[in-house]
């Protein structure tokens, strides 16, 4: 059984890790979780980008999911939306790939040509 403290870290961890995902912002990642995409590892791709951005005290970005895109063979993938700019789309994202999104996409301003595919 975990002590009152530790139940109480475990639930403003729990809290944080929400509102990164309901939050209005001026950055949204979307992880595609359709089954191809969960197959393909999508829920490690979306554990980690909400681990980079609460790591990189980002808080006009929310990362939230959406169900299958059309793209399975691309699975797992990450839709970078940011006001006033074209949407990306990043295609079999890796851990180390998401976590590439965040530090030179998000923060850093470069798309990562090499990871995006096309419509």
């Amino acid at each position: 059984m975990k002590s009152l403290e530790e139940l109480k870290k475990i639930r403003e961890k729990a809290q944080q890790d929400l509102a990164l995902r309901n939050k209005n912002a001026k950055v949204k990642l979307i992880v595609g979780m359709g089954t191809s995409g969960i197959a393909a590892g999508a829920r490690e791709i979306l554990k980690t980008l909400v681990e980079e951005i609460t790591k990189n005290n980002l808080t006009d970005v929310i990362v939230t999911q959406t169900g299958e895109k059309g793209f399975s063979s691309a699975e797992p993938i990450v839709e970078v939306e940011e006001e006033g700019k074209d949407r990306v789309i990043y295609g079999n994202v890796t851990v180390d790939i998401a976590k590439e999104i965040v530090k030179e996409h998000i923060i850093g301003g470069k798309v990562l040509v090499q990871y995006t595919i096309t419509k």
